[in-house]
């Protein structure tokens, strides 16, 4: 297995860091997940990856922990 730093954004307009934090917390909650990724492999290279929501909808209600690859 590989280690990958996954990270999504948004432009948040905010009064602190605190606050657009918040903002971002409370619209990871509410809504879609976002399907836009920077992803970092361990070599420090960065894709940018833009999944089909269809797919990740589908993939997502799999438990993918039974799968003999993660063992």
């Amino acid at each position: 297995m590989h280690t990958f730093t996954v990270m999504t954004s948004r432009q948040i307009q905010a009064e602190t860091a605190e606050e657009a934090a918040l903002l971002m917390y409370q619209t990871l909650t509410r809504a879609a997940a976002p399907i836009n990724y920077a992803v970092t492999d361990e070599a420090n290279l960065t894709t940018h990856v833009e999944l089909d929501r269809d797919s990740a909808v589908n993939f997502a209600s799999t438990d993918h922990t039974a799968d003999p690859g993660n063992w």
